[in-house]
């Protein structure tokens, strides 16, 4: 027996207008997802009122208690109930959405959160009393007298009490705390001038961090609340960004390749001020660093793209967590140029935290301190000749090759004087105030690896024809494919269209050798469906580069003359990027003497 149809045995329905207990429940569930979300929203509101300082309290996670404090402009008290309607806002006039300058422009946070949680907003402006207004489950009390300070108190309790359905779909409370520990301080990496403090009142006081606000230069100011928030290692091995094109202006702080994360955790973009997760910029990044990592390590920064508003779109999500460039293409080409400019401009230069990682790995016993041979007094047939001659062939050994002081200034260079090859692999060089330690195949990779792009970007891609040229059938992905035919040809790939929806390839890059020119094209368009620009072919024939780069590097087991180890330290100086090798490993440590010395307790 089979079900009838229901679009057939259902009567017809009436339209009808939902109340508007329902419409604010229903614009809840879009703006305010999780106590992450009202957090955000509330703490963008204070910002948005020219706070100078921002508290924000929760208890289980925010499922409890929700309060945010702030030293803003306030609310007039006739004002308050109009604050908890919908689409109310002070900070457009609803003329222009394009030309946005603050972080909420559609009010509708205020009354989602007083349609599913116990509302109380508490507000005194400047020469005014401060008023409270009481709203449970979307129904407002009476504007009332009450004790506050300058500025704004929303506090909220019992979030989801109106929509039980939604607790069910939170995480833990540890979760939830941990999502909303995350909206603020990428709030507070936003507002570096601004004071921010959290505290969790789940069983006690417990503050989590008090961000004081900063002084100086807007990138001063970045910079020592980057090393609040992310740790003085990121800022200690990060390079600053300052690029322009076509109107939008990138800002920031980028990692070195040899400071890379096993996530994306340390990934941080900002549009206009405003916390965005953005995949075109995401992929971006990715690009940018493509040839200095790995494909499982990822790249940390936080990066500030600037624009008039006009040019970018943030009204395209519920929680404003997306934004649409006029030109998505100007903005991707800004962060992968500006990124890798800045990675070449660092040089050799690679992480500090290898060192300390090196460092760590010498462990010294806790024990009593040793009596060795040679500090006991010489006595009978024992002679200092005896103990000269236990050295005796030591240079000779297997697997080291020691090189006499060099007579000129090298210890003065960056990466000094070749001192040792030790393992037939590891250069050990001598600066100044400490040492260098290379690994020589890594190193050379990368030089070598170098020298093959330069050739290649000033001769171009040599290609080869295909005796039958392979046609593939794109459908209506076929013509944005042949809008980028001049780029790929550039590239080594030449295409030209062949009837409706498909593509001919007539050559493809020679240094591919022989590939699957479908399944190429497959791969560049689907990342240019995300995409603006692709980076697949770039990236298959960098690939190409690093294995003959491997191949044709210094191998380990081979004895180097200390003419050939200087070269290579002095070369690795004049190189970009030669502090890491094609996979993002460091290449080099550098060890202070002054940490040497400490770890044979001399200091």
């Amino acid at each position: 027996m089979h079900a009838a149809d229901p679009n057939i045995s259902q009567p017809t329905q009436r339209i009808r207008r939902l109340d508007d207990g329902a419409i604010n429940r229903i614009a809840a569930g879009e703006v305010v997802e999780r106590p992450a979300s009202a957090v955000k929203e509330l703490v963008e509101n204070a910002v948005d009122a020219g706070a100078r300082s921002v508290s924000i309290a929760v208890a289980d996670g925010g499922k409890r208690l929700i309060r945010v404090t702030d030293d803003g402009s306030g609310i007039a008290p006739q004002d308050l109930p109009l604050a908890l309607s919908r689409h109310a806002t002070s900070k457009i006039d609803g003329s222009d959405l394009l030309k946005i300058h603050t972080f909420g422009f559609r009010g509708e946070a205020l009354a989602s959160l007083a349609a599913v949680g116990r509302l109380s907003l508490t507000s005194r402006i400047a020469n005014g009393e401060a008023c409270r207004l009481d709203a449970n489950d979307g129904a407002l009390g009476e504007v009332r007298p009450a004790a506050g300070r300058f500025g704004t108190v929303v506090e909220i309790r019992d979030l989801f009490y109106a929509t039980p359905a939604r607790l069910k779909f939170l995480r833990t409370d540890r979760a939830e705390m941990q999502a909303v520990t995350d909206v603020v301080k990428r709030l507070a990496m936003a507002e570096p001038y601004l004071a921010f403090d959290l505290t969790d009142e789940s069983d006690g006081l417990r503050q989590v961090f008090a961000y004081p606000a900063e002084t100086g230069t807007p990138h001063a100011a970045l910079a020592a609340r980057l090393k609040r928030i992310l740790g003085a290692d990121f800022i200690d091995n990060a390079i600053a960004l300052d690029a322009e094109r076509d109107g939008l202006h990138l800002t920031g702080f980028a990692a070195l390749p040899t400071y890379s994360r096993g996530s994306a955790v340390q990934q941080y973009f900002f549009v206009n001020g405003r916390p965005v997760r953005d995949k075109q910029l995401i992929g971006a990044l990715r690009a940018a660093y493509m040839d200095v990592l790995s494909r499982d390590r990822h790249a940390a920064a936080v990066l500030f793209l600037d624009c008039d508003p006009l040019l970018v779109d943030v009204n395209v999500h519920p929680a404003k967590s997306e934004v649409r460039f006029r030109e998505p293409g100007v903005a991707r080409g800004l962060i992968v140029s500006g990124l890798r400019h800045a990675l070449a401009e660092a040089g050799h230069r690679a992480s500090g935290t290898v060192a300390t990682e090196t460092l760590g790995a010498f462990k010294t016993p806790d024990a009593a301190p040793r009596v060795y041979q040679m500090d006991r007094p010489i006595s009978g047939g024992v002679s200092r000749s005896v103990t000269e001659a236990r050295f005796a062939g030591f240079e000779d050994t297997a697997s080291a090759r020691f090189e006499p002081a060099p007579e000129d200034d090298t210890h003065s260079l960056p990466l000094g004087a070749a001192r040792a090859q030790v393992h037939e692999n590891f250069i050990v060089a001598q600066t100044n105030d400490g040492l260098i330690l290379v690994d020589a195949h890594a190193a050379h990779e990368r030089l070598v690896y170098e020298k093959l792009k330069a050739a290649r970007d000033a001769s171009g891609i040599a290609t080869q024809a295909l005796l039958v040229p392979e046609i593939v059938d794109l459908g209506d992905a076929a013509n944005a494919l042949l809008a980028m035919a001049d780029d790929l040809a550039r590239l080594g790939l030449v295409i030209e269209a062949f009837g409706q929806g498909a593509i001919a390839v007539r050559e493809t890059p020679a240094i591919l050798g022989v590939i699957d020119a479908r399944a190429l094209i497959l791969d560049i368009v689907d990342e240019t469906s995300d995409t603006a620009q692709s980076t697949v072919l770039q990236s298959k024939m960098d690939a190409v580069l690093s294995r003959m780069a491997c191949h044709g590097s210094v191998r380990t087991g081979r004895r180097m003359q200390a003419s050939e180890m200087n070269a290579l330290l002095r070369d690795m100086e004049a190189t970009p990027k030669s502090g890491q090798c094609n996979h993002g490993r460091p290449t080099y440590v550098e060890l202070k003497l002054a940490d040497i010395e400490k770890l044979f307790g001399r200091r």
